[in-house]
């Protein structure tokens, strides 16, 4: 896989991390009092309410992780050299290639439908030589 297909990998990792992280505590979180002139909340009803504070650690530490190995991914990637001309200049230079290496592949379509036609045509006649070598007289 190529590393800008490893980063896109990698930004829907987080993604993914960031939006469980965020329903989870939404889901989770104890309640909180709002104001004092608002009665107590009552307590979340959730089978793991002891494992609560361990969670937002461990997704904050699954987050890190996958950032630090997009950074790692960002450091890998080659650096541009000679800036925005050296770059426009690779792109016309990648552009004639492909340019070129299309008119090639063009022309060898071109000789490989004549080809197909000759055979075709070959196949009829000998189709037709073979009928009419069956037929009686």
């Amino acid at each position: 896989m190529d590393i800008i297909s490893q980063l896109q990998e990698q930004v829907n990792q987080i993604a993914g991390l960031t939006f469980n992280t965020f329903g989870t505590l939404q889901r989770d979180a104890p309640s909180a009092r709002l104001s004092q002139n608002y009665p107590e909340p009552p307590p979340n009803p959730t089978e793991d309410a002891a494992s609560f504070p361990e969670q937002p650690k461990q997704m904050s530490a699954a987050l890190v992780k996958a950032a630090k190995q997009f950074d790692a991914l960002v450091a890998a990637l080659p650096l541009s050299e000679g800036g925005e001309e050296a770059q426009l200049k690779r792109i016309a230079e990648l552009q004639a290639e492909n340019d070129a290496v299309g008119q090639e592949l063009q022309r060898q379509l071109e000789a490989a439908e004549r080809e197909l036609k000759l055979v075709q045509e070959l196949f009829g006649q000998t189709t037709d030589n073979c009928l009419n070598l069956k037929k009686p007289d």
